[in-house]
């Protein structure tokens, strides 16, 4: 098998990782390269994706349809449809669904490494307490 054929059937595997049914919603991947991917994803009314940083990946967020609540470092902003914004690589970030109807955001990624195993979330990191521990 060539190195291209390696990297097509590596793609296709994270491919159909990354698509599929979540608790918040569902992920559908669109399109996906060698150093990018394109994504719906739908978050169902008053749920949300749990905060995530990633190191080797920066993400592209578009609104398509609803109202997305952004948390992106230390920043918090609400986007509408037709409205987007960036995330950095090395950025802690969350998208939320405050309202009553499907959010549905286009996500681009892109960088060197793709790999679901590149998310860590704030428990992991310690940048979150739990309540009990004082």
């Amino acid at each position: 098998m060539t190195q291209h054929e390696n990297n097509n059937q590596s793609n296709s595997t994270q491919s159909s990782d990354h698509s599929g049914a979540r608790y918040w919603g569902n992920v559908e991947v669109v399109e996906e390269g060698d150093n990018y991917r394109i994504s719906r994803v739908e978050i169902k009314p008053r749920h949300g994706i749990k905060p995530q940083i990633h190191y080797h990946r920066h993400e592209h967020w578009v609104v398509v349809s609803g109202v997305a609540k952004i948390t992106c470092g230390e920043q918090e902003i609400l986007l509408n449809r037709n409205e987007s914004t960036y995330v950095p690589a090395a950025t802690l970030h969350k998208v939320e669904n405050p309202g009553s109807i499907p959010l549905v955001i286009l996500e681009i990624q892109n960088g060197e490494y793709l790999g679901e195993d590149d998310i860590e979330r704030p428990y992991d990191l310690n940048l979150v307490k739990p309540v009990n521990e004082v």
